[in-house]
C-alpha cells in the first residue's frame, strides 16, 4: 500500500490560512477512517479532525471547531485540511492518518498508517 504523503505546511502569521493535502491513493475506500493528527514539541499527539470516507466528518477537536475543515476528494485520492484563522497554538507537525478505529469516539488506539508529517508554524 502506498505511503500517505502530506504537503501544504509552512509558516504563516496569526489569522492566516493554510490548506494541508494528504495524497491517499489506496486509502479512499468507503467507510475507511482517515484524519489529521498534530504534535507540538513536548506535547502529546492530538487528534485534529477525522472523517469516514463516503460518510462525512466524525470529529473535530474543540480547539479547531469552526476554523478547520476536513474534506476527502475521491477524484484526486486526497484528503484535505483547510485551516483558517490560525493561532500560535496551532503550531505543530501535522500528520495524515488512515485505518483503524480512531474515528470512533473514545477510541485512542493509534492509526494503522501515518505519513511523515508537514510542519505548520504560526507566528504573531
Amino acid at each position: 500500500q502506498a505511503e500517505l504523503e502530506e504537503s501544504g505546511g509552512g509558516s504563516v502569521q496569526v489569522g492566516g490560512s493554510l490548506r494541508l493535502s494528504c495524497a491517499a491513493a489506496g486509502y479512499m475506500w468507503r467507510g475507511n477512517c482517515m484524519g489529521w493528527f498534530r504534535q507540538a514539541p513536548g506535547k502529546e499527539r492530538e487528534g485534529v479532525a477525522f472523517v469516514y470516507i463516503g460518510e462525512g466528518p466524525t470529529y473535530y477537536a474543540d480547539s479547531v471547531k469552526g476554523r478547520f475543515t476536513i474534506s476527502p476528494d475521491d477524484a484526486k485520492n486526497a484528503v484535505y485540511l483547510q485551516m483558517n484563522t490560525l493561532k500560535p497554538e496551532d503550531t505543530a507537525m501535522y500528520y495524515c492518518a488512515a485505518g483503524g478505529a480512531f474515528c470512533t469516539s473514545g477510541d485512542d488506539r493509534p492509526p494503522h498508517y501515518r505519513g511523515r508529517g508537514t510542519q505548520v508554524t504560526v507566528s504573531s
